[in-house]
């Protein structure tokens, strides 16, 4: 019985420690478009969840229009930083939001309703936008880790009372990347 009860225990903290999307995410309906592609070619409203990469923030008189560069998102609603971006869609959202906060570049998650495309330039580029009114978003940071591995020989003799590591073997570093 104790171990039962340990087991429970145990397996609430584990699934408790999992993550999962941002109550700000959470969508009004069931059905959620989070594919890019059925959002740009799909017409009506719809319940929409994308993110990717701040490209322009503008303010307007009761709203900010976020011009956002897609990436990919997982189900936790994180931007997959190493895939390609393909494409660009615009958030409208509710009142004013400050562009050095949401400045070009931060990784960001919107939910929202699907609006009609608006024409706007990227660059000198004509480009359709497909448009959502945003109700929820979350900003993301990205964190590096740096990993090194020492391939020193530890086979290095030891003449004193402060030995010290070889530094003939040579080293490699891996940066990593985590969007949290």
């Amino acid at each position: 019985m104790l171990v039962r009860r340990c087991l429970f225990i145990l397996s609430v903290f584990l699934l408790s420690a999992c993550s999962s999307l941002p109550e700000q995410l959470t969508a009004q309906s069931e059905e959620v478009i989070t594919d890019y592609p059925i959002f740009a070619a799909h017409e009506g409203t719809a319940d929409v969840r994308l993110g990717g990469m701040i490209a322009t923030v503008t303010n307007l008189a009761d709203k900010s229009r976020v011009e956002i560069v897609n990436l990919p998102i997982n189900k936790t609603g994180k931007p997959d930083i190493s895939t390609d971006a393909n494409g660009r869609f615009v958030a409208y959202i509710d009142g004013f939001i400050d562009p050095v906060t949401y400045a070009e570049g931060r990784l960001v998650t919107v939910v929202g309703k699907s609006q009609p495309t608006e024409q706007g330039k990227v660059g000198e580029f004509d480009y359709t936008f497909p448009v959502m009114n945003a109700y929820g978003m979350h900003l993301w940071r990205v964190e590096e880790s740096v990993i090194v591995h020492d391939f020193d020989s530890y086979l290095y003799p030891c003449y004193s009372i402060n030995c010290r590591s070889s530094r003939m073997g040579s080293s490699r570093a891996k940066v990593i990347q985590e969007v949290k």
